[in-house]
């Protein structure tokens, strides 16, 4: 187990911070953010101890002064994640800020949800999303998927192991709610992340399903660094047998660092 020493900097505060990323922000945003609301970590060395996805929310770890040089440490720690898993929907992000790649209606035949994740219980080898800020040869697979030069036996796998999966709950969500949500979702993110040809992707395949209502289910996630949650949602479709992707995703917990 590593032992953490909580050393000070020259605010008295600590030199390891647990902050709340917000949805739609990119890490850097939410530093800007710290920065600004606390002026005297201004001039203040700081980096942050791992990613999340835009549209990903919850804890992140950020480092100040001398513990940046101790980045690597924390890079490995266990994480806890609660997600919500849409079903009807698959896309090249596998979360709602992706192109629809299939859009498909949910088999009414009663699905053993609980099984199927509890099959995910254990360590095995996890793609990268294509879509992800994962560098190969010095350049993001997110800028060579989006000029297509990524091919799929490119992709790199990481061992991954996933300690225990819960499911919190399922239910379902009105059509014109979801609309809404992914709309004022993909509004949140701020850069070039091809919103606008994301939007009139989810415009077509909305107006083309024939459903008034989606299945979600909550799951909670406990798991070794570096697994995907957008991979596990799409996945999870693939195991049942229905297009599913990433509605929501909240990180929880870094080692033994909370919310």
């Amino acid at each position: 187990m590593l032992n953490f020493k909580q050393s000070e900097n020259s605010h008295g505060a600590s030199n390891i911070l647990s902050l709340y990323k917000n949805r739609g922000e990119t890490p850097l945003e939410c530093m800007d953010r710290f920065r600004i609301e606390n002026p005297e970590y201004k001039n203040d060395k700081m980096t942050y101890a791992g990613r999340l996805d835009p549209l990903a929310e919850g804890l992140l770890l950020f480092l100040v002064g001398e513990e940046c040089k101790n980045k690597e440490k924390y890079l490995g720690l266990e994480k806890e994640y609660e997600v919500d898993v849409l079903f009807g929907f698959a896309t090249d992000t596998y979360d709602i800020l992706g192109l629809v790649t299939e859009y498909k209606k949910s088999d009414k035949k009663k699905i053993k949800i609980q099984e199927i994740l509890e099959s995910f219980i254990g360590k095995f080898t996890q793609k990268y999303p294509a879509y992800s800020s994962k560098t190969i040869m010095g350049e993001t697979m997110f800028s060579l998927s989006k000029s297509g030069k990524l091919n799929d036996e490119e992709i790199p796998k990481k061992d991954v192991e996933i300690k225990s999966i819960e499911l919190l709950g399922q239910k379902t969500i009105p059509k014109d709610d979801l609309e809404k949500y992914i709309k004022d979702s993909i509004n949140l993110v701020k850069g070039d992340f091809r919103q606008e040809e994301i939007q009139k992707e989810w415009d077509n395949a909305m107006a083309k399903s024939r459903l008034d209502k989606y299945n979600i289910i909550s799951i909670k996630v406990n798991c070794t660094s570096g697994t995907y949650m957008r991979t596990l949602a799409n996945s999870i479709g693939e195991k049942v047998g229905i297009p599913a992707l990433a509605l929501n995703i909240k990180r929880t917990k870094i080692g033994k660092f909370t919310i």
